[in-house]
C-alpha cells in the first residue's frame, strides 16, 4: 500500500514538472512569434511626419490582422454550426434516446394487475380457479374406443370413404 502511495506521489511530481516545462516552452514560442511578427519600435529621433507615417503603417497592419481574425472567426462559427447540424443528424439517424439494457424482473400476476388497475382495486388472481376440473373416470370411459389399433383406424378413415364415414357419424346423432 505504501509503495502505491509513493508511486502516486512521484507521478504527480513528474506531471507537475512536465506541466511547468510545457508552460515555459509556450512562453518561449510566444516571444519568438512576437519578435518575428512585431519587431520592437524605434521611435527615438523621429520627426512628427515620420511618427505619423509609422502610425499609419501600424494601423494598416492592425486592419489586416483584424480582417484575418474576422475571417478565421467566421470559419470557426461556420464549422461549429456544421458540427452541431451533423450531430443532430446523427442523433436522428441513431435514435434520440440511448436504450438502456433491460433486466429481467419477476413480477406476480397480482402485482401486474395492481399496477394496471391501481391500488384501489383489490384483485387476487387465482389462475387455477378458472380451470375446468376433469375427473379421471371420464377419461377412462373414453379410452376403450381409442384402444383399438390405430393403424386400422387410419387406413379405414383414409380417402373419400373415411370422410364419408366421418360425415355420416357427425350427421347421425343429430337426427
Amino acid at each position: 500500500m505504501r509503495t502505491h502511495i509513493n508511486n502516486l506521489i512521484l507521478m504527480v511530481a513528474k506531471a507537475k514538472e512536465e506541466l511547468e516545462q510545457e508552460i515555459l516552452v509556450k512562453e518561449d514560442e510566444k516571444e519568438k512569434y512576437l519578435a518575428e511578427r512585431a519587431p520592437p519600435l524605434n521611435t527615438s529621433g523621429l520627426s512628427l511626419a515620420q511618427l505619423q507615417d509609422l502610425c499609419r503603417e501600424l494601423h494598416a497592419k492592425i486592419d489586416v490582422v483584424d480582417e484575418e481574425r474576422y475571417d478565421i472567426e467566421a470559419k470557426v462559427m461556420l464549422n461549429t454550426r456544421e458540427i452541431k447540424d451533423l450531430n443532430i443528424k446523427v442523433l436522428d439517424l441513431r435514435g434520440k434516446f440511448k436504450r438502456p439494457n433491460l433486466r429481467r424482473v419477476r413480477v406476480s400476476a397480482d402485482a401486474i394487475l395492481r399496477s394496471l388497475l391501481g391500488s384501489k382495486h383489490k384483485v387476487s388472481m387465482d389462475l387455477r380457479a378458472n380451470l375446468k376440473s376433469v375427473k379421471k373416470e371420464d377419461t377412462e370411459k373414453k379410452r376403450p374406443v381409442e384402444d383399438s389399433d390405430w393403424r386400422k383406424n387410419v387406413e379405414a378413415m383414409s380417402g373419400m370413404e373415411g370422410r364419408k364415414k366421418m360425415f355420416d357419424a357427425a350427421k347421425g346423432p343429430a337426427q
